[in-house]
């Protein structure tokens, strides 16, 4: 994980392995990074999208026994970019809203203000969403 002893450092990287516990402990991170950062105004919908692209990297990603998945929160200004990485190198793609179930890319879209899926350089792909915290004389 990278964190500085200065809790302002605005980057924090951690590497999970493929199981669903690592959800919860992801998110705590990112809950202290969002009140560190004094973003903590965005953290429901910041851990929902978190939860959201992390369950498709643990359930989804088809990759070899023992690679992890990378989470990397980024702050940029009044804005959190949360990043999901693993080594499938295949772009997963919004269900429709009528589809049952996998509705969860459908849930981040709506919450982001953008989001996307980058290649890494190497293996794999990066799924990833920005979040801006409310102005304070009006709202998102």
């Amino acid at each position: 994980m990278q964190r500085s002893a200065d809790m302002n450092l605005p980057v924090v990287t951690r590497r999970w392995t493929r199981h669903p516990r690592c959800v919860g402990s992801a998110r705590a991170e990112l809950r202290k990074a969002l009140a560190d950062w004094g973003l903590s105004s965005i953290e429901g919908e910041a851990l929902l999208v978190l939860s959201e692209l992390l369950t498709n990297a643990v359930v989804h990603a088809r990759v070899p026994r023992g690679r992890e998945i990378e989470t990397c929160f980024r702050r940029e200004g009044d804005t959190v970019r949360i990043a999901v990485d693993d080594a499938d190198g295949r772009h997963p793609v919004p269900r429709p809203p009528q589809a049952d179930g996998g509705r969860g890319l459908v849930l981040v879209a709506a919450l982001a203000d953008r989001w996307g899926v980058s290649d890494r350089d190497g293996v794999g792909k990066s799924v990833w969403a920005v979040l801006a915290a409310p102005h304070r004389t009006g709202s998102r």
